[in-house]
């Protein structure tokens, strides 16, 4: 039997057999409704998995690369590269070619000039330590109701609810005529 027959004809049953079952406590709320106790069979819980959030810090350490700059200011080196470049550009040429040469010999003796005074900078790794915040979330298990399984006047069903009942649970038993 399936479905709601078994429900009326239990509940057909259990008022032909109130009479002859008076331990059981009946509370009456409408007229061919009343409540009773069924006994517990089976109680499955639900569960669902759901995503936490918690940040976490995660460090690490990292190569750093380092340029120390041992004579200081480099302009010194600099000026006087373009002051001699320019003085061996002047000696070049004549005229025009001569200032031509001479901005020329500046411009390339600076650069060497620049060049020569970094020769004593030191370059050197070191590690560093870098943190950051990555998602640390877990998953969790969490009950979302219960199917419980219960057994009434030696019928047996089965609900889903939001709760566990415990060894026992009531019912609502409604009466109404089969035409």
């Amino acid at each position: 039997m399936s479905g709601r027959f078994p429900l009326l004809f239990a509940a057909v049953l259990f008022s032909t057999a109130a009479v002859a079952q008076p331990q059981e406590r009946r509370e009456y709320s409408d007229e061919g409704v009343h409540f009773a106790w069924a006994d517990v069979v089976r109680v499955d819980p639900i569960y669902t998995y759901e995503r936490v959030a918690r940040p976490e810090r995660e460090c690490y350490d990292s190569e750093v690369v380092r340029r120390e700059d041992r004579r200081g200011n480099n302009t010194g080196a600099t000026v006087l590269g373009a002051i001699i470049g320019g003085a061996l550009g002047n000696q070049v040429g004549k005229g025009d070619g001569r200032k031509a040469a001479t901005i020329a010999g500046a411009v390339a003796g600076g650069a060497i000039g620049n060049s020569a005074g970094r020769r004593d900078d030191e370059t050197y790794v070191s590690n560093e330590r870098r943190c950051r915040e990555v998602d640390g979330g877990y998953e969790e298990r969490r009950i979302n109701g219960y199917d419980v399984e219960y057994r009434y006047r030696g019928e047996t069903y089965m609900s889903r609810l939001n709760y566990d009942p415990g060894e026992r649970i009531r019912v609502r038993v409604a009466v109404t005529p089969a035409e």
